[in-house]
């Protein structure tokens, strides 16, 4: 069973250290406080599989903010001799060796890493030496949609992992809105250099020269899953208090994304158009 990903597995037996699960060949244990509650013999859960402290394949129900072959951009909860300890979402914190840091990592300190599965122990680990994981050949292509996750902020804008593939930047004048280290959000590939490094956006290309109040408008329609509960009926305050403009600012801009067909508009609200 893969140590460091998520399995489908059934509940084979519910005893008191906790439920047996299997996939027809090995079982590994469910510890009683992750068992969902109402979980019966024949269920089917998804969880993690992972090594605890005493090299016992295990498993939760717990979801990790990465797994094996990911990058992360993780919290450093402590450090001692063997390395630094960080917040991945679970319980047991995930080791960063000492060998696998470029400098060392201290308490309270953010960093990018890459999970990996040590040949020698089976055991998940991290590496903050993340340069020999991104791909060298490019895999994406100029204005694709592409999954980001944020990395730190430096004094050009914010570094980012492209596709859990390569490093991309985010200049601050593509930040139109807050991002957190960590967070994983959507984007475009915006350049290609010809030395290899990519430039990301956060809308689509062609979009640049939109008014103040449309682009806000089009940031909290991705925000939102793609809907609003505004329209041009809408109580001025309603608007206010949601989009911190006037109601004539606002039929304005929903003008403007409508006639660019990027929103759809309805008696219930406006809807992005993908």
């Amino acid at each position: 069973m893969d140590v460091g990903t998520y399995h489908t597995l059934e509940v084979d037996r519910i005893t008191s250290p906790g439920a047996f699960l299997t996939n027809g060949e090995t079982d590994v244990l469910l510890p009683t406080k992750y068992i969902p509650n109402g979980t019966r013999e024949g269920d089917e859960l998804k969880v993690f599989v992972y090594r605890d402290s005493e090299d016992r394949i295990i498993c939760t129900t717990q979801t990790p903010y990465a797994q094996v072959n990911e990058f992360a951009y993780l919290k450093v909860k402590d450090a001692s001799n063997v390395g630094a300890f960080l917040d991945w979402g679970i319980d047991k914190d995930l080791l960063v060796p000492f060998r696998e840091q470029n400098n060392k990592l201290r308490r309270g300190q953010w960093c990018l890493v890459y999970l990996f599965l040590d040949e020698k122990t089976d055991r998940l680990a991290a590496t903050a030496k993340v340069v020999k994981y991104f791909k060298r050949e490019i895999t994406v292509t100029e204005g694709e949609e592409v999954d980001l996750l944020i990395a730190n902020t430096t004094d050009l804008g914010v570094n980012v992992v492209i596709n859990n593939s390569h490093r991309g930047l985010i200049y601050d004048s593509e930040l139109f809105h807050d991002v957190l280290e960590g967070d994983r959000i959507k984007g475009y590939v915006k350049a290609i250099r010809e030395d290899g490094k990519i430039d990301v956006s956060l809308r689509k290309e062609g979009l640049e020269n939109l008014e103040i109040g449309a682009q806000q408008i089009l940031d909290e329609l991705q925000k939102n899953d793609g809907f609003l509960p505004l329209h041009d009926k809408s109580d001025p305050d309603d608007i206010q208090s949601m989009m911190q403009m006037s109601k004539k600012n606002f039929k304005r801009s929903v003008g403007i994304l409508y006639k660019k067909k990027l929103i759809t508009l309805s008696n219930s609200g406006i809807k992005l158009n993908t």
